[in-house]
C-alpha cells in the first residue's frame, strides 16, 4: 500500500486505467472514446460523411463525461470544506462507475446493437468514470502529470529527451523523464491490455481497473 502512495506509481496506475478503460470502449462500443471524450467529435464529424450506426453512444457520451466532472468539483469540494480527504472517495467512485460499466456492458452480450439502450447506458457510465478521473487529475492529484490524454505528455517527453541529449546530468530533466514517461509507456500497456482482455472475457474484463482503483489510498495524513 505504501508503494501505492508514491506520485511515480500513482500516476503509472491511473494512466494504466485510462488506457485500459479507453481501448475497451473504444473496441466494444463502435469506437467509442470514454478518456479522450473529445476524440468523439471527431467520429462524429466522420458520420456526417460516412454515416454508420454509432452515433448516438458518442454523442450521449458527452453530456455523461460533464456529469462526471461536474460530481467530482462538488464532491472534492464538499470534502475539503469539512477538512476530510476526497482522493480515496473518488477512486472509489470512479471504481463504482466502471464497475456499472461492466455490468451493463455483460447485461448488453458480447455484440450489442449499436443503439441498444444497453449499450448506450454502459458507454455514459464509461465517460463518467473518466470524467472524473480527468477532473480529479486536475483537483487533487495536481502533483502527477495528466493520466488520461497523452499527447501533453509525450510533447513535454520529447522536449525532455532532447534537453538530456543536450546536458545529460540535469537533475531537472530526469526527474521530468520519469514523471512523463512511466505514465504514457503505462497508458500505452493499458490500451494493449484492454483490447487484449476484452478479446478474452469480454466486459468481464473492466474487474481488473476496478480492482487497481479500490486499491489505491487516500493522501497521507498531514503531520502533526
Amino acid at each position: 500500500m505504501s508503494a501505492l502512495r508514491t506520485p511515480g506509481v500513482l500516476a503509472a496506475t491511473l494512466a494504466f486505467v485510462a488506457g485500459f478503460v479507453d481501448t475497451l470502449g473504444f473496441v466494444a462500443l463502435f469506437g467509442l472514446f470514454t478518456a479522450h471524450v473529445t476524440g468523439n467529435f471527431v467520429l462524429i464529424g466522420s458520420e456526417l460523411v460516412h454515416p454508420t450506426h454509432g452515433v448516438l453512444i458518442k454523442l450521449l457520451a458527452f453530456p455523461a463525461f460533464i456529469a462526471g466532472v461536474v460530481a467530482t468539483r462538488l464532491l472534492v469540494s464538499a470534502r475539503e470544506g469539512s477538512g476530510r480527504d476526497p482522493q480515496r472517495l473518488l477512486f472509489r467512485l470512479q471504481a463504482l462507475l466502471l464497475a456499472g460499466f461492466m455490468g451493463l456492458g455483460l447485461a448488453a452480450g458480447p455484440h450489442p446493437a449499436p443503439h441498444a439502450t444497453l449499450a448506450i447506458l454502459a458507454g455514459a457510465m464509461g465517460a463518467m468514470a473518466m470524467g472524473m478521473q480527468n477532473a480529479a487529475s486536475r483537483l487533487v492529484l495536481t502533483q502527477l502529470s495528466p493520466t488520461t490524454v497523452m499527447t501533453g505528455n509525450v510533447t513535454q517527453l520529447i522536449i525532455d529527451l532532447v534537453d538530456w541529449v543536450r546536458e545529460p546530468s540535469a537533475p531537472a530533466v530526469r526527474e521530468r523523464l520519469n514523471k512523463f514517461g512511466w505514465p504514457i509507456l503505462a497508458f500505452g500497456c493499458g490500451a494493449l491490455g484492454g483490447a487484449a482482455l476484452f478479446q478474452t472475457v469480454g466486459f468481464a474484463a473492466l474487474g481488473l481497473p476496478v480492482v487497481l482503483l479500490l486499491a489505491l489510498p487516500g493522501r497521507p495524513a498531514p503531520a502533526a
